[in-house]
């Protein structure tokens, strides 16, 4: 069991420790420092035994007690400065390989496909990248040097007992075995309920990041008080488990004192025997206490940073494992990028489609439809019906497996990702912009534009002139998800930021859906813009937006069911596409009675 620990503990140790390799000179400067520093330290014991001799005119080293004064204060100063060292290289080692952890653990999390984000939850997420990185970064920061301090202490005590006094060493050493197995298996006990705390405390994270990102549902639900509920319970089970784990860390305390001082006040009566009987002089009596207590509090010191170590292990499996996920892309300069300008032209050949996740429900069932450069198409159907999930499957958030699915002529699979999505953009029905300025909002489709680009795209969304109404303008802060302004202005955001990035391919998701009358038609002037000469896909089910689609395609279940214009297709008198529009026409009546 203890070969099966350690191997996992070098095995994390070693792949987290590529990280630090980047500053390993500062990482070998702290250490040369922390074993000098140590080394010193323990000269402390056998000078001040040395020192009561000499006071009794049984010295051995040939310095005065006066002189002994200078030889405690030179140690004293250069230790300071060595310990001043070793803490800034350990810092520096620490913080610039945690920063790089977070960076390489964030950039692994942001680059995942879609099916990662269905078996993982926002929270769990978060957590991992501050609850569990923090604990490494403790270990590497403060635990690891002290853990290799106290090591040394141990080591340079054992080896000085044993020379001076061997007797009392051998007495002394008969309890360290028994403390070090105790160590060891109190420590992979302490391991395991470390990893459950980490596991609670992400659950409670995720409670937060949901009740928060739904913060206008609870409230309108009234919620509060089932959340602050659910919240608490989440605690107090975090509370349970964090007790468990206090109580067993308690319990490897006792056991160490117990064990610890019994034997120390054992080794102290057989050395007040040996100076009785004159085979020890009392400096050295006292100097043996004084090593005796520096080791018994190194060896104690080990056994509770052995296990905040190991408490640490659970912490990087979970880093590692997100760590060890293939990227949906890899981060890299754009120059290693072939930008390719796609036409638009899109076709699908028989594809079937069922996700990841729920292989045995077939979403998309044979479908073929093409789509030319410029035309402008719309897919309508139930909810349900794979409108989203073939849009889904045009920007490559899930692959293909059945059929193919062309763009201008060549497999979708063959493009770079990334090159291949520049060219794409969609403005959503629920548009979420981030909490900055109204400017940093429209850049996002083109981060690298100039302010005359991001002024233009304002213009042709119809959105600057209600910009310069506001004090700041493009620097107007628009709040937690654009909470600051309304739905038709966010949607004159988005549309602008997708201006602004001029795509070959637009997708409408439901994109007036939730809007007033009086809104929509403002942000269907803006769309029109939009659309113009670019391949355009609409969701939609008002009528309003899809009559002057080109070509109309109708789904059921999966399948396309009819095809063709608005005038078209409510020709069919038992057609899907009337029957929907007859039930459009039916709720606008009651609405409006």
């Amino acid at each position: 069991m203890k070969a099966k620990i350690t191997k996992e503990g070098l095995l994390k140790s070693y792949r987290i420790l590529k990280f630090i390799k980047p500053y390993k000179w500062y990482f070998i400067a702290g250490m040369i420092c922390l074993v000098i520093s140590s080394s010193m330290f323990m000269i402390f014991p056998a000078a001040a035994g040395e020192m009561a001799n000499a006071a009794i005119g049984k010295g051995k080293w040939n310095i005065s007690v006066k002189d002994f004064g200078l030889l405690f204060l030179v140690i004293l100063v250069v230790q300071g400065v060595l310990s001043y060292l070793r803490t800034t290289f350990f810092a520096r080692v620490s913080e610039m390989g945690i920063a790089d952890v977070r960076k390489a653990l964030y950039e692994k999390i942001i680059t995942q496909d879609m099916s990662f984000y269905e078996s993982r939850r926002v929270g769990e997420l978060t957590s991992r990248l501050t609850a569990d990185v923090e604990q490494l970064q403790n270990a590497f920061s403060i635990t690891l040097a002290e853990f290799i301090r106290q090591i040394v202490v141990l080591i340079i005590g054992i080896f000085v007992l044993g020379w001076m006094m061997p007797r009392l060493a051998l007495i002394m050493l008969l309890t360290f075995p028994v403390i070090v197995i105790s160590s060891v298996l109190f420590g992979r006990y302490i391991r395991a309920l470390s990893k459950k705390r980490q596991d609670s405390l992400a659950e409670t994270n995720i409670i937060v990041e949901e009740s928060l990102q739904s913060f206008p549902t609870m409230k309108a639900f009234t919620n509060e008080k089932f959340e602050v509920g659910r919240f608490a319970t989440s605690i107090m089970r975090m509370v349970d488990i964090s007790m468990n784990y206090a109580r067993m860390r308690g319990l490897f305390f006792i056991f160490i004192i117990t064990v610890l001082f019994g034997g120390l006040f054992f080794i102290l009566w057989q050395g007040a025997i040996m100076v009785q009987e004159n085979k020890m002089a009392v400096g050295d009596l006292f100097s043996f206490i004084v090593y005796t207590g520096v080791i018994g509090g190194a060896i104690a010191g080990i056994g509770n940073l052995y296990s905040t170590l190991a408490g640490s292990i659970g912490a990087t499996e979970r880093i590692q494992e997100i760590l060890d996920n293939d990227s949906e892309i890899k981060i890299s300069d754009d120059s290693g990028i072939e930008h390719v300008k796609i036409n638009g032209d899109v076709e699908f050949k028989n594809v079937s489609f069922s996700y990841p996740g729920r292989a045995d429900i077939e979403v998309l069932k044979n479908i073929n439809l093409r789509i030319s450069k410029g035309q402008r198409i719309a897919l309508v159907g139930s909810s349900g019906a794979g409108k989203s999930t073939i849009i889904s499957l045009l920007m490559r958030f899930y692959e293909v497996k059945t059929g193919e699915l062309m763009v201008d002529g060549k497999k979708i699979s063959d493009y770079n990702l990334t090159s291949f999505r520049k060219n794409i953009a969609i403005v959503p029905q629920e548009i979420l912009l981030f909490g900055g300025t109204i400017k940093e909002n429209i850049l996002y489709g083109k981060p690298d534009a100039s302010h005359e680009e991001v002024v233009d795209a304002a213009r042709k969304s119809n959105a600057f002139e209600f910009i310069e109404s506001f004090p700041e303008k493009f620097e107007t802060i628009v709040g937690e998800r654009g909470i600051k302004l309304s739905g038709g202005q966010r949607q004159r955001i988005a549309i602008a930021r997708a201006i602004l990035r001029n795509p070959a391919i637009l997708i409408l998701d439901e994109a007036t859906s939730s809007l007033d009358a009086e809104s929509e038609r403002t942000v269907q002037s803006a769309l029109d813009n939009l659309m113009y000469n670019r391949t355009s896909i609409i969701i939609a089910h008002r009528l309003s937006t899809i009559r002057q689609a080109d070509c109309i395609f109708v789904l059921k279940s999966g399948e396309i069911v009819e095809s063709g214009t608005h005038d078209e297709l409510l020709q069919l008198e038992k057609g899907f596409y009337r029957h929907l529009i007859s039930l459009q026409l039916e709720e606008n009546v009651i609405v409006e009675s």
